[in-house]
């Protein structure tokens, strides 16, 4: 069992309600819009977006997690896809996603940089990013995250990482975060919502 199959295997332990920030940006989506949910975990915000009409696939290396977010899915009355597997291996394929949304999915520096490479090359014309994640000022709040600076990111590594997409939204913010028993509190986080505008190179 690993280390993400045992946290959660004690239940919901960031909650079954949805990320405020995803919630807050879920409009930008095309209605229906194809959904892939990076380290989606037990599924809150991929069940979520399937409740908004969305044909949403999550993907996780915790097949532990993935059960709980098809139980809360059928328990919501709604479907979702779910994928085991590392984001490492994960072929997110070209052009072929209308929006790829990471809500804390943290991730060492040179995963980090191929697997939003690949999400810009994934994502349709007119496709959406949207991300969450703690950047490095959380380790004085510890109210949630990897304790491990090198696992948190920056407005500036992001926009390069997302070289093509064009930012409309990104911003490194405090926030009060309440999901769960481990995310509680006031958080450093950076924002994303970048955009795949028509006419620009794709590149994996």
């Amino acid at each position: 069992m690993t280390v993400w199959d045992a946290r959660y295997e004690r239940g919901f332990i960031y909650g079954e309600a949805p990320n405020d920030f995803l919630v807050e940006h879920e409009p930008v989506m095309t209605r229906g819009a194809r959904v892939l949910c990076l380290a989606e975990g037990q599924g809150r915000n991929a069940v979520f977006l399937a409740s908004r009409g969305h044909h949403v696939t999550g993907v996780d290396t915790s097949e532990v997690g993935l059960a709980h977010a098809r139980d809360l899915a059928a328990r919501q009355g709604v479907s979702i896809v779910t994928v085991a597997a590392d984001l490492a291996d994960f072929d997110l394929g070209a052009g072929c996603w209308d929006a790829i949304v990471s809500i804390w999915c943290h991730l060492p520096a040179a995963l980090r940089l191929s697997v939003h490479r690949r999400c810009v090359a994934a994502l349709a014309d007119d496709g959406v990013f949207l991300l969450e994640a703690y950047r490095p000022a959380q380790l004085e709040f510890g109210t949630g995250g990897p304790p491990d600076a090198a696992l948190l990111y920056t407005l500036d590594q992001l926009a390069s990482d997302l070289e093509g997409l064009t930012i409309e939204h990104g911003v490194e913010t405090q926030r009060d975060v309440q999901e769960g028993i481990l995310h509680r509190g006031p958080s450093a986080v950076v924002q994303v919502v970048a955009h795949r505008r028509r006419g620009h190179t794709r590149e994996a």
